[in-house]
This record gives structure tokens, C-alpha cells and sequence, in this order.
């Protein structure tokens, strides 16, 4: 699914009301919204596999481990900065639980543009 999917047809589709109703793509393909994380804290972070700051997967994963009850962290992968994110999302994936034994919800890479190209589906 694409932006131009949810807003191809704008007469049937219905304006979003909050962060839970935004459709988004799964790591694994599957198509869903952050509804099922009503009542804790969203941390939404964007990621990459090749930034100097990938180390923070590890980081990120013992924050998640102590606090999951009350905090989600949900991660983006994006290749807009610096061509940091390469790969596809199952090798994202792979990399992600092989490496830093990730946990937290990933969600499939993301183009991040300005204005009306900006997407997270």
C-alpha cells in the first residue's frame, strides 16, 4: 500500500483523527496502524543500518525491554540521509534481531520527503 492508495480516491476516504489511525507498513509486509498501542508512549524513531548511531539499536532495545509495559519504541527505517539504509526489509529485519537482538515493532522502510511527498506507508 502507498500514500496514493489511501488518497487515491478521496471521496471514500476518511480524514484521520489521530496517530492511531495512520496506516503503516509492517517489516514483514502487513498492513496495519499503531491502534494496538493505545494507552502507552510512542517513541517513533527513524533508523538506519549504516549510521554512526546504529550501536543505539542496543540501547534502544534495553529501554524497551525495562519499560515495555508503559512504552513501545517503533522504528522507521529510512535511506533519505546519507544512503544509510540500503538494504530490503527483510534483510533490515535479519540485521536488526541478529545483531542487536531487536524486539520493539520495526515497520518497513520509509521514504521521508518534504510536503506532500511525505509518506510512511
Amino acid at each position: 500500500m502507498t500514500k496514493q492508495d489511501v488518497i487515491s480516491n478521496e471521496k471514500n476516504v476518511q480524514p484521520i483523527k489521530s496517530i492511531y489511525d495512520i496506516p503503516v507498513k509492517e517489516i514483514n509486509g502487513t498492513v496495519s496502524t499503531l491502534e494496538k498501542f493505545k494507552g502507552k508512549k510512542i517513541l517513533i524513531v527513524n533508523t538506519a543500518s549504516e549510521c554512526g548511531y546504529t550501536s543505539q539499536y542496543a540501547q534502544m532495545e534495553e529501554v524497551y525491554q525495562n519499560k515495555k509495559d508503559e512504552l513501545v519504541i517503533v522504528a522507521f527505517p529510512s535511506n533519505d540521509f546519507g544512503a544509510q539504509e540500503p538494504d530490503s526489509d527483510e534483510m533490515i529485519a535479519q540485521f536488526c534481531e541478529k545483531n542487536y537482538h531487536v524486539t520493539f515493532p520495526l515497520y518497513a522502510k520509509i521514504e521521508i520527503k518534504r510536503g506532500e511527498q511525505a509518506s510512511i506507508v
